[in-house]
């Protein structure tokens, strides 16, 4: 008898783990192409969250209590640099507002231009700073947008970053110690 409860749970437990592989191996296959009707409703999603969204963005612009972003420059110009040069700068800024500031992403609109910024809420009257460093190894000119998105009235502020980068000069580069014993000319 209780061989026949242990054949039994093997054969249950055999079904399940092979119905479970199945079930994996048809969900890792390439997905299904959408039919016109799934693709309406898919888009009537994407349309219902985007208004949405927008419905947030208004809400919070129409608080009177939302915190303020007060950029004391929302343009970085680095002039002419060298090639390899300083690319750090600030972009500093103060909550305005009555309520605390979340800077919720700070993106760069290439991967050359890399920001960092505060995660912590900044509090009403409190000052912090987006730091930004360019890449400067890329000859030629620098014109960067950063886009800075936060729970204030005015999301997203675009910051940018402007100049130009030269090649290093010939006085600049390293010399080239020549032994002049060693020269063929010499011998």
């Amino acid at each position: 008898y209780t061989m026949k409860k242990v054949v039994l749970t093997l054969s249950i437990v055999l079904f399940v783990m092979f119905g479970l592989l199945a079930q994996v191996s048809t969900s890792s296959q390439a997905p299904k192409k959408l039919t016109a009707e799934e693709k309406q409703k898919q888009e009537q999603i994407r349309q219902q969250q985007m208004q949405k969204k927008s419905q947030e963005a208004n809400a919070q612009a129409n608080n009177p209590n939302a915190p303020v972003v007060k950029f004391d420059n929302v343009v970085h110009d680095y002039g002419e640099i060298e090639q390899n040069g300083d690319g750090r700068c600030e972009f500093k800024f103060t909550n305005d507002g009555k309520e605390p500031l979340i800077l919720s992403n700070v993106r760069s609109s290439c991967g050359c231009t890399v920001p960092e910024w505060p995660r912590q809420p900044i509090l009403p009257g409190q000052s912090e700073s987006i730091k930004v460093k360019y890449d400067t190894k890329r000859i030629g000119m620098i014109n960067k947008s950063i886009s800075v998105y936060s729970n204030a009235s005015q999301s997203p502020i675009t910051l940018r970053i402007k100049g130009k980068v030269n090649a290093k000069s010939a006085a600049n580069l390293p010399e080239k110690n020549v032994d002049a014993s060693s020269s063929p000319v010499n011998k």
